[in-house]
């Protein structure tokens, strides 16, 4: 069972001012929930090791999918396997930040991994701001989180430059190097996270600029700016399979940008191998004893109650859960069925009083460093509710 703390919420025009926006949904309620999840510290640790456990597991499971030449079965656009091939060989290419989404790991319910937003996660704002600033407009202590996203993002756009080597050799290795961040016009939520990971580079010691997707220009020679000013690093708010899918010449200027050395792109190409969610058929190959893992498979799961996914599904759209029969009980519609179906074991979310389900989401900079919650229904979509936690 979830423990919730009741806490005041911040006025939407004080949110407004720090740069959040999307605080109301389209049916007039409050996005971000006035309680708290209670957490201990046990529990938070287990959620850290879990993830750091998986992380490592994603990881080779990548290299065997290379190795194996398995692109399809994930359903990888087959104009970007060069590109992630060439972003894997070489460590420069560096993995900036993604999000474990997680059942379990509250009340002694085991940890399973629900799956991998390792592209372009949502809820950063939510997990590295919010929830500590209401931590802070209640008068708690703000250290009572798991919640270091802020350091460890900055922390990992340092290592862009110095790889595996303290990031506070920083300044040692920087050459004026520049970072381009973009999203896609007129959505709030989407810039207003781009210029949080873009304060984060500033932070960190990078010179930036900000450009939405529109007026970012390429050539083989680079990517540049709408003033014509190249750029060492692109950081793009737009999944790489959008880009294969619906804009296949960038797709192809990009891998010669790659190929010429020109500049880098983050997240890296290889985090769509991660983003797959056939990626967990992968894990249960590999790891079949491993605690974290649902069953999953690219066909119906027979005798058990199982999900039905898309590869690149996003915001429980194109979900349907059936029963243990292949009945199915509850579905979303949404606009990704053409990408191929994963199969995966169905589990129970932890639920409060009122049986609200509760999703984990820790995300992961070189380490996992940071939790939150969504709050919903059986299937979470967009329409599903934030909530911060508290260490108790």
């Amino acid at each position: 069972m979830v423990t919730l703390e009741k806490v005041t919420p911040i006025d939407d025009r004080v949110l407004e001012q720090i740069g959040f926006h999307w605080h109301t949904d389209s049916d007039e309620s409050k996005y971000v929930a006035d309680e708290l999840v209670v957490v201990t510290d046990a529990e938070a640790e287990a959620y850290y090791e879990a993830v750091n456990e998986l992380y490592d597991m994603y990881a080779t499971a990548a290299q065997h999918v290379i190795d194996n030449n398995l692109f399809f079965e994930l359903g990888i656009p087959f104009n970007l396997i060069e590109t992630i091939k060439k972003s894997w060989e070489n460590d420069v290419h560096w993995h900036l930040y993604g999000r474990f989404d997680l059942a379990g790991g509250i009340g002694g319910a085991p940890i399973k991994l629900i799956e991998f937003n390792a592209d372009t996660p949502t809820a950063l704002f939510e997990t590295a701001i919010i929830q500590w600033a209401i931590l802070k407009h209640n008068r708690m202590d703000e250290e009572r989180q798991f919640n270091n996203v802020y350091q460890a993002i900055s922390d990992n756009f340092r290592r862009l430059i110095t790889l595996f080597d303290a990031p506070e050799d920083f300044e040692r290795y920087y050459e004026g190097w520049k970072i381009l961040f973009s999203s896609a016009s007129g959505n709030i939520e989407e810039e207003q996270t781009v210029r949080l990971l873009q304060q984060m580079a500033i932070d960190a010691g990078f010179e930036t600029g900000f450009e939405p997707m529109g007026g970012v220009k390429f050539d083989e020679e680079g990517i540049y700016d709408s003033h014509e000013s190249p750029y060492e690093y692109w950081f793009k708010l737009f999944p790489w399979e959008d880009i294969a899918i619906e804009e296949p010449e960038l797709a192809t200027v990009l891998t010669t940008i790659m190929n010429n050395q020109k500049a880098i792109i983050l997240n890296p190409a290889y985090t769509l191998l991660f983003q797959s969610k056939g990626m967990m058929k992968i894990l249960c190959d590999l790891f079949p004893d491993s605690p974290y893992l649902l069953k999953t498979s690219f066909e119906p799961l027979k005798g058990i109650p199982c999900v039905e996914k898309r590869m690149f599904g996003r915001e429980g759209a194109n979900v349907r859960i059936m029963d243990a029969s292949g009945n199915v009980t509850d579905s979303n519609d949404g606009p990704y069925g053409n990408f191929k179906p994963v199969y995966q074991e169905y589990v129970e979310f932890p639920h409060d009083t009122n049986g609200n389900a509760y999703q984990a989401g820790v995300f992961f900079a070189y380490e996992a460093c940071g939790l939150g919650f969504r709050r919903g229904g059986k299937i979470l979509n967009n329409m599903s509710k934030f909530v911060g936690h508290v260490l108790r």
